[in-house]
């Protein structure tokens, strides 16, 4: 082989990139999921639902 292999080093290196990335999922998911735009196409698309049935039943 042209190199060593560490196996401990690949181990704690690939466990501290997991947990960085667990830790930093929170914010990130709710940056993404509560924006305004998703509040507003939310509310948009029950008052389009809440028009259609009200339009459908009469």
């Amino acid at each position: 082989m042209p190199h060593r292999t560490r196996p401990l080093t690949a181990l704690l290196v690939f466990t501290g990139l997991n947990v960085f990335m667990v830790s930093t999922i929170t914010p990130v998911y709710d940056f993404v999921c509560f924006l305004p735009y998703w509040e507003r196409r939310r509310e948009r698309l029950r008052q389009e639902r809440e028009a259609a049935l009200t339009k459908g039943s009469t």
